[in-house]
C-alpha cells in the first residue's frame, strides 16, 4: 500500500508544481510580454462575428456523416430466377 501512497503524493505535487509554473508564466509573464489587445478587449471579436454573419450561405443538403449508423436504408430482396 506505501507505493500507491508516494504515486499518488507525487501527482499530486506535480500537478501543484504546474499550477504555480504556468500561473507566474501565464499571469505575472516573469519572462516579459504584454496581453495582446485582442484577448483584453472584446472589439476584436465582435468584429470577426460581423464579418462571418457578412458572408453568404451556401450550402447543399445535410450530409449525413455515417449512414449505417443512421438505418434510414432500404435493402431490396435479391431475386432468383
Amino acid at each position: 500500500m506505501a507505493p500507491v501512497k508516494y504515486i499518488i503524493t507525487s501527482v499530486a505535487a506535480s500537478f501543484a508544481i504546474a499550477y504555480v509554473v504556468e500561473y507566474y508564466v501565464s499571469e505575472k509573464k516573469i519572462f516579459g510580454g504584454t496581453t495582446p489587445r485582442t484577448v483584453i478587449g472584446n472589439e476584436w471579436s465582435q468584429e470577426t462575428d460581423k464579418k462571418l454573419q457578412a458572408w453568404p450561405r451556401t450550402a447543399g443538403p445535410p450530409v449525413v456523416m455515417n449512414p449505417i449508423s443512421r438505418q434510414n436504408f432500404i435493402v431490396k430482396p435479391v431475386r432468383d430466377e
